[in-house]
């Protein structure tokens, strides 16, 4: 089966408190339902219309399972923090 990723790019942060407290309650949602960070920060370098915000990426065992730890309860209790706070493109893809 191919893993899946969660993609997420930033386009502003206009509170970053907001982000540094739905990171701490993200997080262990995130990881406790297998997810694995392998991108978390701002990016080095942008092309075409890309932005220099921060971008995440994070492996799981399938798309299936990324979509269900967003989708989670726990998860969304969490994203509500980013309301007003940020702008992001949230994105699910399966790997080859």
């Amino acid at each position: 089966m191919a893993k899946g990723y969660w993609i997420t790019l930033y386009r502003s942060v206009s509170k970053p408190t907001a982000l540094a407290e739905y990171a701490q309650k993200a997080l262990p949602v995130i990881e406790s339902g297998g997810g694995h960070f392998l991108v978390r920060g701002p990016a080095r370098k942008a092309y075409e219309d890309g932005v220099l915000d921060r971008c995440v990426v994070i492996e799981f065992d399938s798309v299936e399972r990324a979509v269900a730890v967003y989708e989670s309860s726990e998860y969304q209790a969490a994203a509500k923090l980013l309301t007003g706070a940020v702008e992001r493109d949230v994105r699910m893809a399966e790997g080859t």
